[in-house]
């Protein structure tokens, strides 16, 4: 079974992903694309989410056999870093940031990868630059059915123009979400 998803939440991909292992489907792969992949099975599995940076080739075996090494297999995840998924059959012992500083500096690896997303997109968004209209400066003269079909034909374009400023928002929520519970492990 093949699924398409979208998330710019680590969390709720996360609960997504244990969600479909309850209804009973193991995760197999996932496209960088948002295409995840899955099995029937009839053991009981748990997803856990990972955030790390690049890692040279020798310093991801070492991460990899640490966690292998505790029962959890390896799914995938980008080239370059990113999300790393981890699975494993649930024996009652399904974490995997055992104490509260290695849970800070996850949320702390993701504080990062949320600000540098947000301001990518930023710097892409046609927002800080002057003139940028969304709609050709045409279509406001227009009138009638000519108006509405046009209106209608620019608008996907207009949403592409924006969608920048949109991923600033959801990465900029992602990054004080990050942040409150990165401070919450901090003041304990």
């Amino acid at each position: 079974m093949k699924k398409f998803k979208v998330f710019f939440d680590i969390e709720k991909e996360e609960q997504w992903l244990n969600e479909q292992l309850q209804k009973g489907y193991r995760c197999t792969n996932i496209s960088g694309l948002g295409i995840y992949t899955f099995e029937k099975t009839d053991k009981r599995y748990v997803m856990r989410l990972d955030y790390q940076d690049y890692l040279p080739k020798k310093e991801l075996e070492e991460y990899k056999g640490i966690y292998e090494d505790f029962g959890w297999n390896y799914i995938t995840a980008p080239l370059f870093g990113g999300i790393r998924y981890w699975q494993k059959e649930d024996n009652g012992q399904n974490e995997i940031f055992s104490d509260r500083q290695s849970k800070g500096n996850y949320y702390k690896r993701l504080m990062g990868y949320s600000f540098w997303f947000s301001l990518l997109c930023l710097v892409f968004s046609p927002m800080p630059y002057k003139d940028s209209g969304l709609y050709h400066e045409g279509l406001w003269s227009m009138k009638g059915a000519l108006f509405w079909k046009a209106f209608l034909f620019e608008t996907p374009f207009v949403l592409l123009k924006l969608l920048p400023a949109f991923m600033f928002v959801f990465f900029g929520i992602s990054f004080y979400k990050a942040y409150r519970k990165y401070s919450m492990l901090r003041e304990k």
